[in-house]
């Protein structure tokens, strides 16, 4: 019972929109009618600038993080990577906004974080590359999730797996991003400080 608990509270916990209020609370509307409609980080930079996307990210990634550092005192690393799966679920298809979400980008940050740093250092070192680098944020977050399924198979079956889960919900919620990449109209990141 203690572990149905646990998933739950880990999806409700993942769903709280946050890219939805923070855009709101900050007097820039409806996120969902900018840009992408997509309620996360990378959407949220294109609607408010820097400051207002690394603040969605790094509460997207504090609401995985509790879920998951729950799912650690309740049963072990094995169960806490499948309460990060639960709250990552919840982040992309949040009961609040009729299951319509984000892509979990952050979210698998924040779930890599506290399974293993060293993952979470790897992973972002990554996606700083390839996004800086080429200016897809989209391009930089899909390596992500192939990469950190690997890793996490070396942690443990079970983490390995979870990731497989997360990552695979991630790359199938890119899919409009994939056609855009493939036939070159994907949209930049814009690094604005503020807009």
């Amino acid at each position: 019972m203690l572990y149905i608990l646990g998933i739950i509270v880990s999806y409700l916990m993942g769903s709280v929109p946050f890219g939805v209020l923070v855009t709101r609370w900050s007097g820039h509307g409806d996120l969902r009618r900018v840009g992408s409609g997509n309620i996360g980080a990378a959407n949220v930079m294109r609607a408010g600038g820097f400051k207002l996307g690394l603040l969605t990210w790094v509460l997207d990634m504090a609401k995985v993080i509790f879920p998951v550092l729950i799912g650690l005192y309740i049963g072990g690393i094995g169960f806490a990577a499948w309460c990060g799966f639960a709250a990552v679920f919840g982040h992309c298809f949040p009961v609040w906004l009729r299951f319509h979400g984000g892509k979990g980008v952050s979210c698998l940050f924040g779930v890599m974080l506290v399974i293993n740093p060293l993952m979470f250092v790897i992973c972002g070192i990554e996606w700083l590359v390839v996004a800086l680098s080429l200016g897809y944020s989209s391009l930089a977050s899909l390596v992500v999730f192939l990469v950190a399924p690997i890793l996490g198979f070396v942690i443990g079956t079970n983490v390995g797996l979870a990731l497989l889960m997360i990552s695979l919900i991630g790359i199938w919620r890119h899919h409009e991003n994939i056609g855009r990449l493939v036939g070159g109209t994907e949209s930049k990141l814009s690094w604005r400080w503020k807009k």
